[in-house]
């Protein structure tokens, strides 16, 4: 398995579902992680000490960066790549801001990948799962974790996605996106996603105990960040305040790289543990999820998994069509639907409950263990029974790679139909 980040202390969606993905393998298979010495996503800086260690059974070899990202250089590089015409070579120096590099990982894999049935890259947006893919196209794995933001529309990525050996979605919307930009049709895929680890004894008296928890409140769970539509998140529910009498607080639990606003009805808990965050979730009337982007969510999940209903981001397709597709949530588009939908779930305790039940159904449903291991192990033993039937196409040469006629990728991610996938969720393709 390869992905940027990895530790039992490193929280991020992506890394988390590799962590679960390799520790559940891992009673079927040999499993061996490769991972960068990087903690924080956004510098990549060397943190954690090069060689290999063993993190809840599993090898883990940890290789350095070799350098830090500018955040400058790569907001110049985003903002020239997906508004403006550009090269190749303009993506793959992209590609290289965003890191993180680690020639030496590159090269442990590529000198040992023979050691290996398969290889697991995750996250195809960073260095390590583009340049890990092409160096094992006929071993790799992929797991996208794509959101449909502008890096989806960089011409870099299409012949990835139609060079590797299978890919493992996250979402239908995420597989819809890929495909139409790709034309992998033939690649073998299927709509997995990750389930959690959701306790059996999670408490609301407890949370509600540890932090003083009176009133109903509503949970948002996450980093903190104008990015994640946090900026949005607290206007409307401030606005909301302001028109209403009713006793409601707004629970945030995760780390803030932004300001929160000083309201006695806006409650700041930081980090806490899984146990109190599943206790915290118990408890909520409701989870908030606010980002206009994501390529699954974990935590409105784990909502589900605890009966509890979720309202999301109108914005968000991935979201909206969970939504649908389980009949336990609700979505705004603005601040008025916002405020209606937090009035309909505290006012209508039957609607919420019987949201919050699909939501645990569909839970079981889809995204129980049982299911995601099945999905995994049936991928991997049909692999295992068949001789690929493509091969990655190699990178153009050195003057066509400088040649700036691609257009902007959000230019081309405009043109990839958008919004929730309900015809047909149910089919899963895993070889053709």
């Amino acid at each position: 398995m390869v992905v940027q980040r990895y530790g039992l202390d490193i929280n991020g969606g992506a890394e988390l579902h590799a962590r679960y993905i390799a520790e559940l393998l891992r009673t079927h298979a040999e499993v061996r992680v490769l991972t960068t010495c990087a903690r924080d996503y956004v510098t990549w800086r060397n943190e954690l000490p090069a060689g290999e260690e063993v993190v809840n059974g599993i090898p883990v070899e940890r290789f350095e960066v070799s350098r830090e990202r500018s955040v400058e250089e790569f907001g110049r590089l985003s903002t020239h790549v997906f508004e403006q015409e550009h090269s190749l070579n303009d993506e793959l120096e992209w590609l290289d801001s965003e890191g993180p590099v680690s020639p030496r990982l590159l090269e442990r894999l590529t000198r040992s990948s023979a050691e290996f049935d398969f290889v697991l890259l995750f996250s195809a947006r960073y260095h390590t799962a583009y340049h890990g893919a092409r160096a094992t196209a006929g071993r790799a794995v992929l797991v996208p974790t794509a959101e449909r933001e502008a890096s989806l529309g960089l011409q870099v990525f299409q012949p990835l996605f139609r060079g590797v050996r299978a890919i493992m979605y996250n979402s239908f919307e995420e597989r819809r996106a890929i495909t139409t930009l790709a034309g992998n049709q033939t690649v073998p895929g299927v709509v997995v996603g990750i389930g959690s680890r959701v306790p059996t004894t999670a408490s609301a008296a407890r949370a509600r105990e540890r932090w003083g928890l009176h009133d109903p409140f509503v949970l948002y769970v996450g980093r903190i960040d104008v990015n994640k539509g946090c900026g949005e998140m607290f206007e409307y529910f401030t606005s909301y305040l302001a028109g209403s009498e009713r006793a409601v607080d707004l629970v945030l639990v995760g780390n803030a790289v932004m300001t929160v606003p000083d309201h006695p009805r806006i409650k700041r808990l930081g980090f806490v543990s899984d146990a109190e965050k599943f206790d915290l979730l118990a408890a909520a009337e409701l989870l908030v999820m606010p980002s206009y982007f994501e390529s699954l969510s974990m935590v409105a999940l784990e909502a589900w998994a605890l009966g509890r209903p979720v309202l999301a981001n109108a914005r968000c397709e991935v979201l909206v069509g969970q939504c649908l597709r389980s009949n336990a949530g609700l979505y705004y588009g603005d601040a008025e639907e916002f405020g209606a939908a937090l009035d309909l779930l505290l006012d209508n305790r039957p609607l919420a409950d019987s949201l919050g039940q699909n939501g645990r159904a569909f839970y079981a449903r889809h995204y129980d263990w049982p299911v995601i291991e099945s999905k995994y192990l049936t991928m991997l033993e049909t692999l295992q029974r068949t001789s690929p039937t493509h091969t990655m196409e190699p990178l153009p040469g050195w003057l066509e790679r400088r040649r700036r006629r691609l257009s902007p990728a959000a230019r081309v991610l405009e043109a990839v139909p958008s919004g929730p996938v309900t015809d047909g969720a149910g089919i899963e393709v895993i070889a053709r």
